[in-house]
């Protein structure tokens, strides 16, 4: 076969499985509705109806989780951060995390998607400022579980027109299988 079929062949294989990877399954687009409320505290009113009023100060709410699949992790290293510790499994053995490790990105939109199905109201959003420090303090491999934790509280501006988020500091689990994201 000729490059040019190779090529095809490939392409075609990735849009079907959606990785480069030979017997990558297909995964389902979108986490919502898979992922819960894990603290004790959660909002009396719902995401798609939830105003200012709703987000009470001081309170902590922690959603998730979401297990990182080793398909996950290459499907989305080949589209979005190719590095060899991210899609190349063999490589990353010897690489310096000793195996595969998913892309922080990939783990900023894990937890995004869990932000965003459970505390960003769908009525009444602005946009985000920003990010103001952003660590990957401990890699994220394939079978880790992640959840997402937020603490509302009043914005330091005397306009009570937005209210601003901080994160708690994570709690670091005993088992390398449990990661909690405090973004």
């Amino acid at each position: 076969m000729n490059g040019d079929g190779e090529a095809a062949n490939a392409a075609s294989a990735r849009a079907r499985t959606g990785s480069r990877h030979p017997g990558a399954a297909s995964a389902p687009r979108g986490t919502a509705g898979t992922t819960t409320t894990l603290s004790d505290t959660d909002f009396a009113t719902p995401v798609e109806d939830r105003y200012f009023e709703d987000y009470v100060p001081g309170a902590v709410y922690v959603y998730g989780s979401i297990t990182m699949t080793r398909e996950d992790i290459l499907r989305f290293a080949d589209e979005f951060d190719p590095q060899s510790i991210h899609n190349d499994p063999q490589a990353a053995r010897q690489g310096p995390f000793s195996g595969l490790i998913a892309s922080g990105w990939h783990t900023c939109s894990v937890t995004m998607r869990m932000y965003v199905d459970h505390y960003v109201s769908k009525v009444a959003c602005l946009a985000s400022p920003g990010i103001d420090e952003l660590r990957w303090v401990q890699p994220v491999r394939p079978g880790d579980s992640l959840s997402c934790g937020r603490r509302s509280r009043m914005p330091e501006s005397r306009a009570p027109s937005r209210i601003a988020v901080s994160s708690p500091p994570a709690s670091r689990s005993s088992t390398s299988t449990d990661r909690r994201c405090w973004p």
